[in-house]
């Protein structure tokens, strides 16, 4: 009995000891010759800069519904910035008015998902 205790703590004080390793990783060293990150590259220059708020209607949940609206009107070319608040069930985008409309902000909301599950409900 005492064997089979003193082998169990032996095996669970050994999996703890060598599991927890510091993984941390060296600093690597970025190229600077070419801008390859946002923060490396000039702003980019907005013509007509607008910002359309709306409200967002088919959200159940903020990491899926939100962050995927989020993430989808940000990826779209003429974005600057865009904010999805899952509480309010509202959407904030600032834009380029020379190559976006509120129209086409409306129209990726409403497509993203299924295509049938979001629905813009009130512009300001």
């Amino acid at each position: 009995m005492n064997f089979t205790k003193s082998l169990l703590t032996f095996g669970v004080l050994s999996t703890l000891l060598f599991s927890c390793k510091e993984t941390g990783s060296q600093p690597t060293k970025v190229d600077t010759s070419e801008a390859t990150t946002t923060e490396q590259k000039a702003p980019a220059v907005v013509a007509k800069p607008e910002t359309a708020s709306f409200k967002i209607d088919g959200m159940t949940c903020s990491m899926g519904c939100a962050k995927t609206i989020e993430k989808e009107l940000a990826e779209m070319n003429g974005v600057q910035k865009a904010t999805v608040d899952f509480d309010k069930k509202e959407a904030t985008v600032e834009y380029d008015g020379a190559i976006l409309t509120p129209e086409k902000l409306f129209a990726t909301v409403e497509a993203t998902g299924d295509g049938t599950t979001y629905k813009v409900v009130a512009a300001k």
